[in-house]
């Protein structure tokens, strides 16, 4: 499998009363999201409220995007888990209902027994196993164990694992990962204040949280630097870094659900032991959407 372009992370939306997932909400956000021009959505990953999740609920959610995803678009589910059998057993079960490919944090519960070797062994087990393509998910601001470069190099030549999704934030540790990566492994970045110095490192695109809210931006970003007009896709990055800083890093989950209700989307609230925003947070989030050239005045207002 080859990754590239702008693949968005997607928030998953919940009863406001019975707490269970809004299956109506969750595809139109998806239509809206598609028609704005990304490659592919992310189901079940960070912003999506993974952890949170049922397993059951992670393979309805990818059979609901099915049905609203083309053919030609990449449906991709997260799938991580602590035990090897369970990620496996989740894989199989969300290609079963027409996921593209998986992506799988590694396991950290017991972190001082989680070596170099140990994680090697788990996602080869996950990639032998398993009918679709894996990507590696880099990710230690949640996850406490990091996927080296030493250990994208070995991981990376699996016929069966497509590409890693750094989400450090440290380009520095995204070249050293591009340096390591084989020929047939994407790179690609996991924040999006840094998707344009990625892409003039080499990487094949971003999953990114900061695309839910400007998808349409986000796209122009990769699609203007591979025309080669780098000043225009400078300057809405420009924009976009602020909007990830303000409210995809500091806010999380709950700010980014909270501006998708500003922009006309349903974000709702996130699920428990989450807790929605205060009401300092959600002026924040309408300030920076407003900076941003996201929302207008009235919405702004109104929100």
């Amino acid at each position: 499998m080859t990754l590239a372009g702008v693949t968005l992370p997607v928030t998953t939306p919940f009863d406001p009363k019975s707490g269970d997932i809004a299956p109506v909400s969750f595809r139109d956000n998806l239509r809206a999201w598609l028609d704005a021009g990304v490659q592919g959505l992310v189901i079940a990953g960070s912003t999506g409220e993974a952890p949170l999740l049922d397993e059951d609920e992670v393979v309805q959610l990818v059979e609901w995007a099915r049905d609203v995803v083309p053919p030609e678009r990449t449906l991709v589910a997260g799938t991580g888990a602590e035990a090897t059998r369970a990620v496996i057993r989740l894989s199989r079960a969300v290609a079963a209902v027409g996921a593209d490919a998986v992506l799988v944090r590694p396991p950290a519960y017991y972190r001082g027994r989680m070596d170099a070797e140990t994680v090697r062994r788990h996602y080869e087990a996950v990639a032998d196993a398993i009918p679709v393509p894996v990507i590696l998910y880099n990710v230690p601001q949640f996850v406490p164990l990091e996927i080296t470069p030493g250990l994208l190099a070995e991981l990376g030549s699996h016929p069966n694992v497509a590409g890693i999704k750094d989400s450090t934030g440290d380009l520095k540790n995204l070249g050293a990962l591009l340096d390591a990566a084989p020929p047939d492994c994407s790179v690609l970045v996991g924040a999006g204040s840094r998707l344009y110095a990625a892409l003039e490192m080499g990487a094949a695109g971003g999953i990114v949280a900061v695309g839910c809210l400007a998808p349409r931006e986000t796209v122009e970003v990769y699609e203007q630097f591979r025309a080669g007009a780098m000043g225009p896709a400078g300057a809405v990055q420009g924009r976009l870094t602020p909007v990830h800083n303000r409210i995809v890093r500091e806010l999380g989950v709950a700010g980014v659900k909270h501006g998708l209700d500003l922009l006309g989307l349903d974000g709702g609230l996130p699920r428990p032991p989450l807790r929605p925003l205060d009401e300092k947070s959600r002026r924040t989030v309408q300030k920076e959407l407003k900076k941003a050239g996201l929302v207008s005045e009235q919405a702004s207002a109104s929100g």
